[in-house]
């Protein structure tokens, strides 16, 4: 039985994404160590900021946030600990649990919002031009597109299960 072998090319590429992917979330949450939160617990902050009534089904959550729902449960209980959010019935399924962002959540998020933005632009976007957060954007959607889908993750659904503006033409037509 003959088996494939990567390029050099390849096995670089890999490499360095696995280095990325190791890399980049210990150093967002450095970043954003002053304001007492990790990097995952600012994008599920932002997820229920961004939401009418700052609320979101777990099972929602953990879409929007790229998590499943047993690391989502754990992240919500030790932002209920810091006060951030809480967790309330679904008034539409009684059976669900809403997450919900507190006023001091809000608060938190807002001050950390531009702690994230400076890590962010100063680790991964300086370098690039419009054309290459173009290219990042494509091939990030590329590779996840293959590795969820079913779409299961918003991410990959784009906003509200549509088309993102940032994904490529191609991709987006069905």
């Amino acid at each position: 039985m003959r088996t494939r072998e990567l390029t050099h090319n390849q096995r670089v590429a890999i490499a360095r994404l696995h280095a990325l992917l190791e890399l980049l979330p210990t150093a967002l949450d450095k970043e954003l160590a002053p304001a007492g939160i990790t990097s995952f617990e600012f994008t599920l902050l932002e997820a229920l900021h961004e939401t009418d009534g700052h609320r979101l089904r777990l099972s929602a959550l953990a879409s929007r946030t790229n998590a499943t729902l047993a690391r989502l449960s754990r992240v919500v209980t030790s932002l209920e600990r810091k006060g951030l959010v809480v967790r309330a019935p679904c008034e539409e399924d009684g059976r669900a649990t809403n997450a919900v962002l507190t006023d001091a959540g809000r608060t938190v998020y807002l001050e950390s919002t531009g702690l994230y933005a400076d890590a962010v632009q100063r680790m991964v976007l300086d370098g690039l031009d419009d054309a290459g957060v173009d290219q990042l954007a494509s091939l990030s959607f590329a590779i996840l597109g293959r590795l969820d889908p079913g779409r299961r993750l918003t991410i990959t659904a784009g906003p509200e299960g549509g088309v993102c503006a940032a994904d490529p033409i191609a991709i987006r037509v069905r």
